[in-house]
């Protein structure tokens, strides 16, 4: 599985490792996921998401059903199984 998170839809990006010398290699930034289950209560289930540290907070603010459908309607999630 990729490591994006479905709510935000952040993924990795690419930058450098800079030595003292300044001399300069490729690296990875990955994004704060986790792999979390949360309860919906409109439909009497639990749904596990893989969301970033920003994904949570966003879900704690709004709630997790319109957090759900704004990233739906973004194209981060095809559907919340």
């Amino acid at each position: 599985m990729s490591r994006i998170c479905q709510v935000t839809g952040k993924k990795a990006m690419v930058g450098n490792n800079v030595s003292h010398s300044k001399r300069r290699t490729k690296r990875k930034f990955n994004p704060n996921l986790f792999t979390k289950k949360f309860y919906l209560a409109e439909e009497d289930r639990w749904v596990t998401l893989t969301v970033s540290a920003h994904g949570l907070r966003t879900i704690n603010k709004n709630g997790l059903e319109s957090v759900l459908k704004e990233a739906k309607a973004k194209g981060y999630i095809k559907s919340y199984v």
